[in-house]
């Protein structure tokens, strides 16, 4: 199931209406039916937001099955990627995030396999929320903006930064990079 068709599910199991959890997470409430109807992907950002808002984890967008104990995701798995876009809600994908652990229950961390398309959104936002998180580059290179600061990072470099502070990912080039990102969410 589409991250947009769970966040219309859970709303209305949870008998929340659009306006409410559009209002309660900043967005318009055409933004969120956009969402919920799968014709723009929300950023990071915006689904850490309606997640709190829902009171869900993260994953619960991007969780297929679940189960306790250990899960593998495998190479070759990333065919099973969501889209997600840099700015809150715009039709340009640039960033691709592969759960490693879609199938984890109760987790704690959310790693990801991102890709990054390379380009900068015209409209950037930066994301902010609570927790932390942690970059490491496979391949490329890539630009983080955080706070008023930028830093270039290329394969092997790695950053871990607190997530309340805002923060943008673009490709550093006009190539795709491959992050292993792991984002922390506190309870």
């Amino acid at each position: 199931m589409q991250p947009g068709k769970k966040i219309q599910s859970l709303r209305e199991e949870k008998k929340i209406a659009l306006s409410d959890l559009a209002q309660s997470v900043n967005l318009s409430n055409e933004q969120l039916e956009r969402i919920e109807n799968a014709s723009v992907a929300p950023s990071l950002g915006v689904l850490i937001k309606l997640a709190r808002a829902l009171g869900v984890r993260l994953g619960t967008f991007l969780d297929d099955q679940v189960r306790t104990g250990a899960v593998i995701s495998r190479k070759g798995d990333e065919a099973a990627s969501v889209s997600m876009s840099n700015s809150d809600v715009v039709k340009n994908e640039q960033l691709s995030f592969f759960s490693l652990a879609r199938e984890k229950a109760d987790r704690h961390m959310e790693p990801f396999l991102v890709e990054i398309k390379p380009g900068i959104s015209s409209n950037p936002m930066a994301s902010t929320h609570e927790g932390e998180e942690f970059l490491y580059v496979l391949e490329g290179s890539i630009k983080v903006a955080y706070g008023k600061d930028e830093y270039i990072l290329k394969t092997g470099d790695s950053i871990y930064l607190d997530s309340i502070v805002k923060h943008q990912v673009y490709s550093a080039d006009n190539n795709s990079a491959k992050v292993l990102a792991v984002v922390y969410l506190p309870l």
